[in-house]
C-alpha cells in the first residue's frame, strides 16, 4: 500500500504526491491536472500510472471541472466521451468500484465514504469553496442517498496549512465570519486562513466525527505541488472508492 493510501471497512482513500510520472518541468513528474498547460499525453499517462498503482481502472475514474463553488453532481459512471465535464466542486456516487477524484495544489481535497450505505463523495475545498459551503453540501448530498453522518469516514489530504496561507486581514475576517475555525496567523505573525481547520469544523458540525487530516503542507513540501509557491505547476489528486 502506498504511503498516501488508506482503507477502512471497504472504503479506500488515496492521495498522490508529485513523483512517479512522466511530465516535464515545471509539471514534474506526476501531474494529474489536465488544465494547467501540461502535455495532454503526459497527463493521460500519469493518470493511467496513478490508477495502476492504486489497483483501479483509469477509465472508471470521475474527474471534475472545479470552479471553487458548492455544486454537487451525483454520478453513476464516468462522463460520456465528448461531453463537457460539468462545473462542480463535489461528486457523490452509490456505484461501488467507481473512483471519484479531486485535483488540488494547495486547496483541501475532501474524501468521504459511508461503507454501510455504499455512498462515496469527493470535494474540492479552497477558500472560496469553504465559504460557499461545499463541505456541508457534499455531506447533505450523501445523506440524501442513504448515508448517515455518524458512519461517514472522512479524509483530507495535503493542503496549504494555516501557518502558511497568508491573506489580507479583511479576507481573513470575511472567511472567519462564516467559518470561525479558519481564523489563523502565519508563523511570521501575519493574517492567515486555515482552510483545513475550517473543513474539519464543518465536517464536525455536519455530524462527521471520523475524520483524519494529512499532516502535509503543500507549500512547505517539495514532494507536493503548490500553486502559491510555484504558480505554474502540476496538480495532485485524491481518490475515493468503495469495494
Amino acid at each position: 500500500m502506498r504511503p498516501g493510501q488508506h482503507s477502512e471497512n471497504g472504503a479506500h482513500f488515496a492521495f498522490t504526491d508529485r513523483w512517479g510520472g512522466v511530465s516535464a518541468v515545471p509539471y514534474e513528474e506526476l501531474n494529474l491536472g489536465g488544465a494547467v498547460g501540461d502535455d495532454p499525453a503526459a497527463v493521460l499517462a500519469n493518470r493511467a500510472a496513478a490508477a495502476a498503482g492504486l489497483g483501479i481502472d483509469a477509465d472508471r475514474v470521475v474527474w471534475m471541472n472545479q470552479v471553487h463553488g458548492r455544486d454537487v453532481a451525483v454520478v453513476d459512471g464516468p462522463w460520456e466521451a465528448g461531453r463537457q465535464v460539468p462545473s462542480v466542486d463535489a461528486v457523490v456516487t452509490t456505484r461501488r468500484g467507481l473512483a471519484l477524484a479531486v485535483l488540488t495544489a494547495d486547496c483541501t481535497p475532501v474524501l468521504l465514504a459511508d461503507p454501510v450505505a455504499g455512498v462515496a463523495g469527493a470535494a474540492h475545498a479552497g477558500r472560496p469553496g469553504l465559504v460557499a459551503g461545499v463541505v456541508p453540501a457534499v455531506v447533505e448530498a450523501m445523506t440524501g442517498l442513504g448515508a448517515e453522518p455518524g458512519r461517514i469516514v472522512a479524509r483530507t489530504g495535503p493542503a496549504v496549512c494555516g501557518r502558511c496561507y497568508e491573506v489580507p486581514a479583511g479576507m481573513r475576517d470575511e472567511v472567519a465570519g462564516v467559518v470561525p475555525a479558519a481564523y489563523s496567523e502565519t508563523s511570521w505573525g501575519t493574517p492567515a486562513v486555515d482552510v483545513v481547520a475550517g473543513v474539519h469544523a464543518q465536517l464536525a458540525e455536519a455530524g462527521v466525527t471520523n475524520a483524519h487530516r494529512s499532516p502535509v503542507c503543500t507549500l512547505e513540501s517539495r514532494d507536493h505541488f503548490s500553486y502559491r509557491r510555484d504558480r505554474v505547476t502540476g496538480r495532485l489528486a485524491g481518490y475515493v472508492w468503495l469495494d
